[in-house]
């Protein structure tokens, strides 16, 4: 049985191409993360465009969402902030939020065409609940980018699907979602990578269903990790098996701790919290069937916060 489980696996890494700098295993981890509700040639044509565009998935830069089965790309504000700094002329991006006992200490002034040329903010403690966001995008050779949003302005994100992602206990926005929220903004209208990226998204999508542009395949079987040495047909030994999924239970925690923290979970209490309403378990301890489903759901919530963090200004690659 374990056998012809290893030729399935291995026909279906076969499949998958090398594309950039990335190893074996680095692909194969992400295709059964970031990319486990693709198929692989989904997940090759994902993987070249992020190619492409010099954008690295393993960083958040963007992430792959299925519409009625048809791929969908998106890059994430890390994406668009890492573009931003390979253009010429970078000089910063710097975000900010204002909150309610600052607002008497700001202020922002504009130009004769209402355009905000300047910012004066002056940070008071305790802050407050958060009420506005702004971002200055700075460029050699040009006029810094200012953008400037009222909590107003993003009570849709508040109230949708993933409001779980923008709100804090008290109702307001998460500061960090907020700042990238217009982050986003200044950075498209300052290093005009929303036009870049919206050139290169007809020839991206001319290379789905085509080969003629697509990195050449090869067999990367071997450099997988190596397949115990056991004969067609026979058992690993007990022992070996229980020290097996030992470590591969120990190395799910591992990865359970960093879905935490992509969650936002840090407490011990919000950590059994979360565990206790999405891992069921049978017995005293999770089993490695019980932990993997687990993680899996994990990723599912991380990928829910990943698209909340674009609201409306996801842009396609």
């Amino acid at each position: 049985m374990g056998n012809k489980d290893t030729q399935i696996q291995a026909a279906d890494l076969n499949q998958l191409q090398q594309i950039g700098e990335f190893g074996v295993n680095e692909l194969m981890t992400m295709k059964e993360t970031i990319g486990k509700d693709l198929s692989i040639p989904q997940f090759n044509l994902f993987m070249y465009q992020c190619n492409r565009m010099g954008l690295d998935p393993a960083l958040k830069h963007a992430f792959p969402i299925l519409y009625g089965g048809k791929l969908d790309s998106r890059v994430s504000y890390e994406g668009l902030l890492s573009l931003a700094k390979k253009s010429d002329g970078y000089q910063g991006v710097f975000n900010q939020v204002v909150c309610e006992n600052e607002i008497e200490s700001f202020e922002a002034e504009t130009d004769d065409e209402g355009v905000i040329v300047k910012i004066y903010h002056k940070v008071k403690f305790p802050r407050g609940k958060v009420v506005a966001a702004y971002s200055i995008a700075k460029r050699e050779g040009h006029k810094p980018v200012i953008v400037l949003m009222d909590v107003m302005e993003v009570q849709k994100l508040l109230k949708g699907q993933n409001q779980k992602f923008w709100k804090m206990d008290d109702g307001s926005p998460d500061p960090d979602m907020f700042k990238k929220h217009v982050g986003f903004r200044s950075i498209k209208a300052q290093y005009d990578i929303a036009s870049v990226v919206e050139d290169n998204m007809e020839s991206l999508n001319a290379t789905e269903g085509s080969s003629s542009t697509e990195p050449q395949r090869r067999d990367i079987t071997s450099e997988a990790t190596e397949i115990p040495s056991t004969k067609p047909g026979e058992d690993a030994p007990q022992e070996t098996k229980a020290e097996d999924e030992g470590a591969k239970i120990k190395a799910l925690k591992v990865q359970m701790k960093q879905n935490y923290t992509k969650l936002g979970i840090t407490e011990m209490k919000e950590k059994e919290e979360h565990m206790g309403e999405f891992c069921k378990i049978k017995g005293e301890t999770p089993t490695l069937a019980e932990i993997t489903a687990y993680l899996k759901i994990m990723d599912l919530q991380i990928q829910e916060k990943q698209a909340a963090e674009q609201a409306n200004d996801d842009l396609p690659l």
